[in-house]
């Protein structure tokens, strides 16, 4: 999905107030919002490309950023810390939510190879969550961001929910979703392995469509800039490794 919207329409337009040291939204925070569309988690499905939620166009993109355990902890670390939208060229502006969002989050149903479910969807306490070298904490499911793209002096922006994550030895990764004021409706996923042999991979799978009649209109453009923005996700790691 790209983060291509303008700013949120009257009903979440926002209120601040001031406290020491921070500014907080007073009036329908991202937190509170809802997600665009019903199949939350379904990125996961082995068989998304040939069975994607109805009226929703399905992508898949693969590409190796390199090899061994140094490539693969760099990646890791980038990948869950939204490394890889800032690598694209966004600004990521993450929101923070209650306690109660994170700590009881949904976890959507999991699928094995087959595309048959394997673990049924549930309430979970989210763990405590790790860091990057930085010190910033790795997302977990709940949070929430603005996405802003910089045209001059202009931020366009959207809105967006960390819907899972995947955290195994040797993958890593997380989905988000689509809030109200996102130009479409969807999941998008990304999702960092180490093979067998070393290489590091990052797969990035997705399904959405416009939000509403005005990006429906602007469709065809609008994919091509997903398609520009999705080469630009899967080149983010894949340079030299930071000291």
């Amino acid at each position: 999905m790209l983060p291509v919207a303008p700013e949120p329409c009257r009903t979440f337009r926002r209120r601040h107030e001031r406290v020491p040291g921070r500014t907080v939204v007073a009036a329908r925070a991202l937190w509170e919002r809802s997600t665009t569309y019903a199949a939350v988690g379904a990125t996961k499905a082995a068989d998304l490309l040939q069975y994607p939620p109805r009226g929703f166009r399905p992508i898949e993109r693969r590409a190796r950023l390199g090899h061994g355990a140094d490539r693969f902890a760099y990646a890791a670390s980038a990948v869950m810390t939204w490394g890889v939208q800032r690598g694209a060229g966004f600004i990521v502006d993450a929101m923070h939510s209650p306690a109660a969002v994170t700590d009881q989050t949904y976890t959507p149903v999991g699928f094995d190879e087959a595309g048959e479910p394997v673990e049924p969807a549930s309430m979970t306490s989210a763990e405590q969550p790790d860091f990057g070298p930085d010190g910033a904490a790795f997302v977990v499911p709940g949070d929430t961001a603005w996405l802003k793209i910089p045209l001059g002096p202009l931020r366009i922006k959207s809105p967006v929910r960390v819907v899972y994550v995947v955290n195994e030895p040797n993958r890593i990764g997380f989905a988000y979703g689509t809030l109200p004021g996102h130009p479409e409706n969807g999941e998008e996923a990304w999702i960092i392995d180490q093979t067998k042999d070393g290489s590091v991979w990052m797969t990035i799978r997705a399904f959405s469509r416009p939000a509403n009649f005005f990006w429906w209109l602007g469709y065809p453009a609008l994919r091509l800039v997903q398609e520009f923005y999705t080469r630009r996700y899967l080149r983010a790691l894949a340079g030299p490794i930071p000291e």
